[in-house]
C-alpha cells in the first residue's frame, strides 16, 4: 500500500503570494475548510499546535516544523500519542513555473506500524481534504492577484 498522499494544483499567482497566505497561520480559519487552525512559531523545530476538520469532526494535534525554506517550502512531523506508531511527515512545497505561476505540492508521507490499517481508514478523506485546502489557496491567492 502506498503510504504516501500527493496532490498538485497550478496557482496564478506569485510564490511570494502563495507564500504569505501559507505562513498566515492567524488566517486560516477564514479560508482554509481542512486546516481551520495553526498556531505556533514558523521556525524549525517549533512545535505547532494544528486543527484540523474533516467532515464534522475536529482533531487537535502537535507536530514539529523538521524543514523550512522560505518562500520555497515547509513540512512539519506529527505522531499518533508517540513516534513509531502512526507519523505523517506533511508538507507544501511551491515551484516557480512561470512569472505569476506556481505549482503547489500538498503531500504527506506516512510510517509507523499502524499506518497500512489508519491510511485505509482514511487516506481517501484525506486525499479530499488536500486537494479542498489547495482549491481554497488556490481562489484566495488569485483573487489578491486580480
Amino acid at each position: 500500500m502506498n503510504k504516501s498522499i500527493r496532490t498538485e494544483i497550478i496557482i496564478n499567482a506569485t510564490s511570494e503570494t502563495v507564500w504569505s497566505i501559507l505562513t498566515d497561520f492567524g488566517s486560516y480559519q477564514d479560508w482554509n475548510p481542512f486546516i481551520v487552525g495553526i498556531s505556533g512559531k514558523l521556525e524549525k523545530g517549533s512545535r505547532l499546535k494544528n486543527t484540523l476538520k474533516n467532515g464534522d469532526k475536529i482533531f487537535v494535534f502537535k507536530p514539529v516544523i523538521v524543514e523550512l525554506d522560505s518562500g520555497k517550502s515547509f513540512a512539519w512531523l506529527g505522531s499518533l500519542f508517540f513516534k513509531g506508531l502512526f507519523d505523517g511527515r506533511h508538507y507544501f512545497q511551491i515551484e516557480e513555473l512561470a512569472q505569476g505561476q506556481v505549482k503547489l505540492i500538498h503531500a504527506e508521507d506516512f510510517s509507523g506500524i499502524l499506518s497500512s490499517a489508519i491510511l485505509k481508514k482514511i487516506g481517501e478523506d484525506t486525499r479530499a481534504n488536500f486537494i479542498a485546502m489547495n482549491q481554497a489557496l488556490k481562489q484566495k491567492a488569485e483573487e489578491i492577484t486580480k
